[in-house]
């Protein structure tokens, strides 16, 4: 086997991560932009990067579908790699959102693919927990927030695409499992040790669902009130509580699942804008900036090093023994 055969064949569906975090960057700066006056427009050369670079990565996991169907279906059905499928349905999502004012009718069927795409694979994922014979409690880790969640993203196009009914069923979906997944999530980590080296990123993940969650009742509401201030403050101390943590995250080794500190830091910061925007207090236009300066710094350092791993060809390489891998040792591809 050629050397990039073996690395088509390792392609991991992971790699959409930086597609949900470019996306967020972009949708920031996008935002910032506009709320915070800046002289200048970066973010229609991020969109464009983003959107190629998300092409380019459908057309090489479609090759890896085509040429190792049986490695694709080996990650639909992988306890921990399973979370990462909806990494592309939500890539559609967010750049739908991105293109939402510039590109209105390309948005239009961005999200209608990503929406109807999501929910198939979120009915797929919660068929597979409840007649399960292979998850145990090492499985979880917050990247399961991800798959149902991750419906709380449609209402952000959705309200301007589809009756706002359609948007509301979506919010109220990720709604509902957000604390469900939390209260599980809480009880692993406490109660049943600390996640795999490589799965530690995924932590930053718990400020995604309160943080998108303000974004998108903001989004059906048309307001700030005391139920979206709720979901923006428990993003904000999410943020703080990793943030707290950060001496584990910089002993690190480089795992695609660094990208997790990328998507919810974009969505914190977006949220932050539209407080600034609706409140008017200084204090938030400061976090904001603040907020896109660390995005910006995470984001380029995240780049910096995918591309370093890339061609020191250690992405897509197969893991030492990976196909007799059991279920209580899940490891995610990189």
């Amino acid at each position: 086997m050629s050397d990039k055969t073996s690395r088509l064949k390792s392609f991991p569906i992971a790699w959409f991560s930086l597609i949900m975090g470019l996306a967020g960057f972009t949708i920031a700066w996008s935002r910032a932009e506009q709320i915070l006056g800046l002289g200048f427009s970066i973010s229609p050369l991020l969109l464009g990067f983003t959107a190629a670079l998300f092409a380019l990565l459908t057309v090489l996991y479609a090759a890896k579908a085509a040429k190792y169907p049986q490695e694709v279906m080996g990650e639909i059905t992988h306890p921990v790699k399973l979370a990462f499928v909806p990494t592309f349905s939500i890539g559609l999502l967010l750049i739908s959102i991105a293109f939402l004012h510039s590109a209105p009718r390309l948005s239009f069927w961005l999200w209608s693919i990503g929406t109807v795409a999501h929910l198939a694979i979120t009915l797929y994922v919660l068929s597979s927990w409840i007649h399960h014979t292979k998850y145990e409690i090492a499985h979880l880790n917050p990247a399961w927030f991800i798959p149902v969640v991750g419906n709380i993203l449609v209402p952000i196009a959705g309200v301007h695409h589809a009756p706002v009914d359609v948007s509301w069923f979506f919010f109220s979906l990720g709604l509902f499992f957000w604390p469900v997944l939390s209260a599980i999530l809480f009880y692993r980590l406490i109660f049943h040790g600390s996640l795999p080296e490589r799965l530690l990123p995924t932590l930053f993940i718990f400020i995604a669902p309160p943080a998108v969650g303000f974004v998108s009742w903001f989004n059906l509401v048309g307001e700030v009130d005391a139920f979206g201030r709720v979901l923006y403050f428990v993003a904000l101390f999410f943020l703080l509580l990793v943030s707290s943590q950060i001496n584990y995250f910089v002993r690190i080794r480089f795992y695609l699942s660094w990208w997790a500190y990328s998507f919810p830091v974009a969505a914190v910061t977006i949220a932050t804008l539209i407080m600034a925007k609706e409140t008017g207090l200084a204090l938030y236009f400061g976090l904001a900036a603040v907020l896109l300066a660390l995005l910006t710094l995470i984001v380029a350092g995240l780049l910096a090093r995918t591309a370093l791993a890339v061609s020191r060809q250690e992405i897509c390489v197969e893991e030492h023994g990976a196909g007799s891998v059991p279920v209580t040792a899940p490891r995610l591809a990189a």
